[in-house]
Parts: C-alpha cells; structure tokens; sequence
C-alpha cells in the first residue's frame, strides 16, 4: 500500500477537493509585449438566422486569447468593409492595424452557410487569403475556429488550433457524495460536454491518434481500470482489469496499442504495452523502482517514461524491444515527472520540482538537453501540448481553486482557464 501511494503522488492523485462542472472561461494572464495589431471586422450577414451568430467575434476572440494578437476593438472601428475592395487601407494604417480581415455570411440552401472571408496586409495593401467554409448553423462556431486558424497560419506560419478539442476532469459535490466527470470541450472551453460520470474518481484521458476516442483510467468497484470510450456514440470497452495497478494509459501512434502502467503480484510497478485487438501484454521495464507514465515516441519505438529507480522521480526513456536499456533524461532538481512529447519532438514537458513548487519545464531534444521553466505557480502539474505544438495545457491551482491553464512553449505568453461553478483537473488536447 505504500508503494501505491507513492505512485498516486507521483501520478497526479493529490488531495482532492470539490469540484463541479461548466464552461470554461479563458483569461489571459500574460501576452507577447509585441503582440501583432489586427482588426477583424464584424461580418455581414444579410439573414436574420445568419446575424444571430457573429463570426467575426469568434474569430477575434480566438486571435487575441493566443496571446500572439492584439484585436482592434470594434467601437474604435471607423468603417465597417466587407470586401477587399471597401478597405481604406491608409485609415486602418493609421489606426496602427497591421492586418485586418472582412467577411461575409452567405445564405446557401436549407440550413448551410457560407462564410467568405479575406485576410489583408494593411501595411503593402496585399491579399494574403481569402477563403470559403460551409457550414450549417449548428457548426459555424466550429467553422469560425477554422477561419481563426487559417489566419493564425498564415500569419504566423504555424498551423492554429482553435478548432481542436481538450478532455479533463471535474468533480461535483463533497465527500462522501463527489460525482466525477469527464467533459469534452472545444478548446476555448465552450461547448462542454460530458462524456462519462461516475461516482469513484475519474483520471487520466488520453486521446487517440484519430481524436474519436479516449482512454481513461475508472475506479468503478473501487479498483484502478483502464477503458477506452469511443466519444461519437459513447460505447465503451474495459480493456485492462487487472488484479492490481492499472494506470496511466497513452496511445501508441497507429491506434492499435496502449502504454500503461500495471503491478505485479509482489507489487512492483512497471510499464506494458497492450495490443487492442488481442489483449497481448509486452513488459518493457522490469525494475524495482516506480515505472509509470509512459509516453509514445513518434515513431512508435520507444518509450519515455518517469521512474524513481535513481532514487526520485525522473525522466527515461527505453525502446519497445526486449533488451533495451532505459537512458535517464533529467538531472535537473530531484523531481522529474509527468513526461509528455511536443507534436514535432522537438521538446519534452515534464512537471519539475523547484523551490518546493509544482511547475511545468520543457527539455530541448534536438540541442544540449537545455531546460526551461515555464510556469511560476505552487501546483502545476499534468501537462499536454496543443497538437501544434504551439502552447501546453495543465492543471493549476488558483486562489485555492483547481483551474487549468496554458503556456506558450516558449513562456511567452499564459492563460487561464477558469470554470464558473468549480474545479477542474487532468487536463489532455486532443489531435487535430
């Protein structure tokens, strides 16, 4: 039983508090002091049922909630064009704007739409996109994350993310009636949706490759279990059961297998993959120490994973074939843990210990290891990067209360995102 404390402690499983669940409310907290100037103009929309939704604010909010963007307000606004050719680019210079996109709403058949926009260097007057999305009225939120997208891409030359997903945890009520959830939201923290609910804790969803299913580990029977819940129609499969530990599962590449953490009969924790279609388990570490939380490599080869073989938790990594050797990582402070893998590999998040605090740090793979501390708070823990790679995701703590929140993964720029009615937890962005 000690042992599996200590693996709760290192896995995230600190003292719970009351939580509940509704929208997520987004703050900047800290952004780019040369955030670029942009307007983006309220659309025209000549139906009543096509002005009911606004598209452009949509656009505006995702642009400036980045960080990377200043959005012009709108009673600054001195014309409103809708087309290129309505631009007064000498008056929108001179309101200091260095990109201003237009657009329109169209009317199409039955309930679809079509959202006609362009996107304009106000400083050489060029056309830099313009672009059609259909869309019914039910999806013209998530067709205005893609307009958001496309001009942060063609801006900034990396691939937005606005129209992306993330899953995490709330819990409502207090003990000894606490209801867990797992919520599906878009990633501005609209449009929650929960997926699950149970009454024993809910914790580590982790997204397939093709973002229409999560695993997750259930406590139902009062028992650590790994099931995987495929999100459109919500059916669901226990795919490890096992006496013991079953804990921290991650999806390999292909689909096809799951890394997760399991016990032997003595106790001891180590790390397994399980092929799905055939439940045949692969052992990849056997130590004495703690081995959990695995993460996929890109290429499906290898594992990094934390361990306290050194005498804390840190960082390894150790490819799938028998006899492969785990290489230690981190040196850096004596707790390492929590290893999650940028979109391009280019970086390792990991939860870091320093001054007594919880923080987020990232370690370059492609250089010397350098590692850089990005957050600054007393409890933050479970990073996921954004599948761009851009920004990360974790759980915090704020005034007392869990929160999630993001950095840029440079530590430019940070967020919070804030439920109104409690706390979250377990934070995990999907694929695009």
């Amino acid at each position: 039983m000690n042992r599996l404390h200590v693996l709760l402690a290192m896995i995230g499983l600190f003292v719970l508090c009351p939580r509940s669940w509704a929208e997520l409310v987004v703050e900047v907290t800290k952004g780019q002091d040369d955030a670029i100037p942009i307007a983006i103009v309220p659309f025209n929309s000549p139906t009543e049922a096509a002005a009911s939704f606004d598209v452009a604010q949509v656009v505006s909010d995702d642009l400036a909630r980045s960080g990377r963007f200043k959005s012009m307000a709108r009673a600054d606004m001195i014309e409103m064009p809708h087309v290129g050719a309505g631009i007064s680019f000498d008056d929108w210079r001179r309101l200091n704007n260095d990109y201003i996109v237009v657009g329109q709403v169209q009317p199409d058949s039955g309930d679809r739409y079509n959202i006609v926009f362009e996107l304009y260097n106000v400083l050489n007057r060029q056309r830099l996109l313009g672009y059609q999305i259909s869309a019914n009225k039910a999806g013209l939120r998530l067709a205005s994350h893609q307009v958001a997208d496309m001009v942060f891409q063609k801006i900034l030359g990396v691939r937005g993310a606005f129209a992306t997903r993330v899953a995490y945890v709330s819990v409502l009520g207090h003990l000894p009636n606490k209801s867990y959830q797992l919520v599906v939201a878009d990633a501005d923290g609209m449009n929650p949706r929960v997926v699950m609910q149970s009454n024993e804790p809910l914790m580590s969803p982790s997204w397939s490759p093709d973002g229409q299913s999560l695993a997750y580990v259930s406590f139902e029977g009062r028992l650590p279990t790994v099931y995987v819940q495929e999100l459109k129609s919500g059916e669901r499969r226990r795919v490890s059961a096992r006496a013991g530990v079953n804990q921290a599962p991650a999806w390999s590449p292909d689909g096809k297998k799951l890394a997760l953490t399991l016990s032997t009969r003595d106790g001891n924790l180590d790390i397994y993959t399980l092929d799905l279609a055939t439940q045949a388990l692969a052992r990849i570490t056997d130590d004495p120490a703690i081995d959990t939380e695995p993460q996929w490599s890109n290429d499906g080869r290898s594992l990094y994973f934390t361990s306290d073989r050194a005498g804390g938790p840190q960082i390894y990594r150790v490819g799938i074939q028998p006899g492969d050797k785990p290489r230690r990582l981190t040196f850096q402070n004596s707790y390492n843990a929590r290893p999650r893998l940028s979109p391009d590999e280019s970086q390792l998040a990991f939860v870091t210990q320093e001054d007594g605090a919880y923080r987020i740090a990232t370690m370059d793979l492609r250089g010397r290891g350098d590692v850089q501390v990005l957050t600054h708070g007393h409890f933050d823990v479970s990073p996921s990067y954004a599948p761009n790679g851009a920004e990360i995701i974790y759980a915090s703590r704020d005034r007392g209360r869990g929160v999630l929140a993001l950095v840029s993964s440079d530590g430019r720029v940070q967020e919070r995102l804030v439920s109104s009615e409690g706390e979250v937890q377990e934070p995990a962005w999907s694929p695009f």
